[in-house]
């Protein structure tokens, strides 16, 4: 299984600096052919790096409330629900979870409807207190960086290099770091569908 290289890479910058950048342009870039770097963005989507394009709203052009930050203290083990719960609410933008058991979300909300939101979102049970801040201004700016393709094998938790297998089972990728490993996993994944 092949990584990333530093065309990937570039590739990816270019992605993120503008999503709808023509291959064509992103080839004169990088040295490559139009078709030559379609077949290298579906070999990333393929392994899962670029997992779709996406649109960023300049929410300052369109009335639809004040943005804030809410940081919640979940109650023990609850983290993951409150972020869960946050993630599927349209005004919420960004969610986090900490290790520490902290949520921290920014959303978009009419003014007065900060509390119903998490009434409407969030069990309030799984939430011990919050609060809710405005926020003057945001950036996004996603990074690559120098990072190399590394997925945690599915059977084992190793890393997974070059040597690596992926498999895709019922539409999800799976990745392992060996052919004992790979064996296992689907060979459990099959016995398990069966009995299902």
């Amino acid at each position: 299984m092949r990584g990333l290289d530093d065309t990937d890479r570039e590739i990816v910058r270019l992605l993120l600096a503008d999503s709808r950048r023509p291959f064509s342009d992103i080839a004169e870039e990088v040295g490559l052919s139009a078709p030559a770097v379609s077949d290298r963005v579906d070999r990333l989507r393929e392994m899962g790096v670029v997992r779709g394009f996406t649109l960023d709203l300049d929410r300052s052009l369109l009335r639809s409330g004040v943005p804030v930050l809410l940081e919640i203290d979940a109650e023990p083990g609850r983290a993951t629900a409150v972020r869960d719960a946050l993630a599927g609410a349209d005004a919420v933008e960004h969610v986090f979870r900490t290790a520490d058991g902290r949520v921290t979300a920014t959303a978009t909300v009419p003014q007065t409807e900060v509390t119903e939101l998490l009434d409407t979102h969030v069990d309030l049970a799984d939430v011990d207190g919050y609060e809710v801040r405005l926020v003057a201004d945001s950036e996004w700016s996603p990074g690559l960086g120098t990072a190399e393709f590394a997925p945690e094998c599915a059977e084992c938790g190793n890393t997974v290099d070059e040597e690596g297998e992926r498999t895709v089972l019922d539409g999800d990728t799976y990745y392992f770091c060996c052919g004992s490993c790979e064996s296992r996993f689907v060979e459990r994944y099959e016995s398990l569908k069966e009995g299902a």
